[in-house]
């Protein structure tokens, strides 16, 4: 398919391919005189027709570029080869592809379908300056990569994703404990190298959705846990979750807000067996309101208390 903003020189001078120069030199002299911006002045659009006239003009008045514009339409400028030297393509209609990408897709089969999770395709198809195809290119060079989001459980236990590449649907395995980045190998299922008849391959990048309770951090698994003050100083044993269900967790006797307790093992999964850490991050969590008799009693500890929490802070500044 076309791509939209392509401009047909001709079309836009109002001029038939077979137009001769004094013809185009002509059409050019009358539109120019129509919207030029003396004329119009403070018309953007009269403004932008103006600057498209004398670009279709500047190539139809040229010769040598007029002759790549007809044989390889929007690609003229890519027409020659990576020393400037003309490429016969036998006549081949470059000006119905909108992209280099469209054209491949035409030549080399393209990927038909949708990935799930809202996966991506980018192409890697490598081709010399020009469209001058390399004869011994390798299967590598018609790779392709896609990005396939995974919810963090999905991503944690593994899953199964079925994907349409063209007309074939594959069924791929997404092994546990992937991570953010992580790539996965679809062999042979990327673009065909009409050299070789081989399939290059297609690599899914994986991106991990957020997950409201867990993140992950350096390869481990991080939650924050919630404590009152009492908690922090006297310590408790409270319940955490893991991937595995709750387990007992004892908070130490004060405690700071913002310090992390290992749990060993039960972090994600490695790629040669066992688990990462959890790390649970301490938070010290203030009540925002209180019953008469909780006033009553920090009041009274207020007034007990020995600790005075800002010994180290200076009295002065700079």
């Amino acid at each position: 398919m076309a791509a939209t903003d392509f401009k047909d020189y001709y079309e836009v001078l109002g001029v038939s391919k077979s137009a001769s120069t004094d013809e185009i030199k002509r059409a050019f002299r009358k539109l120019a005189r129509k919207y030029h911006p003396d004329v119009n002045q403070g018309d953007q659009v009269a403004e932008a027709k103006f600057k498209e006239i004398n670009e279709a003009n500047e190539i139809l008045s040229d010769p040598e570029k007029r002759r790549k514009y007809d044989q390889f339409g929007r690609y003229w400028q890519q027409g020659g080869s990576a020393q400037g030297a003309p490429t016969d393509f036998g006549g081949f209609d470059f000006s119905n592809y909108g992209s280099f990408n469209e054209l491949l897709n035409e030549l080399l089969g393209g990927l038909g379908g949708g990935f799930p999770g809202g996966a991506r395709t980018s192409y890697r198809t490598t081709a010399s300056p020009g469209f001058g195809f390399d004869t011994g290119a390798s299967s590598a060079q018609f790779d392709q990569e896609a990005s396939i989001s995974l919810s963090m459980t999905e991503a944690f236990r593994g899953t199964q994703k079925k994907f349409r590449i063209g007309g074939e649907s594959v069924n791929v395995r997404i092994p546990a404990g992937v991570k953010p980045g992580s790539k996965i190998r679809l062999r042979g299922k990327g673009q065909m190298n009409p050299y070789s008849q081989q399939r290059g391959d297609i690599y899914l990048t994986v991106e991990v959705q957020s997950h409201p309770f867990f993140q992950f951090e350096d390869g481990n698994l991080v939650c924050e846990i919630p404590i009152a003050p009492d908690e922090a100083v006297l310590g408790a044993k409270i319940e955490v979750p893991t991937p595995d269900g709750s387990v007992t967790v004892n908070i130490p006797t004060g405690i700071r807000s913002g310090q992390s307790l290992r749990l060993r093992g039960k972090g994600w999964p490695k790629a040669k067996g066992g688990r990462t850490d959890q790390l649970v991050r301490v938070v010290i969590k203030s009540p925002k309101s209180i019953t008469d008799k909780e006033r009553q009693l920090y009041e009274q500890l207020q007034q007990l208390r020995s600790y005075n929490p800002r010994a180290g802070v200076p009295t002065t500044g700079l």
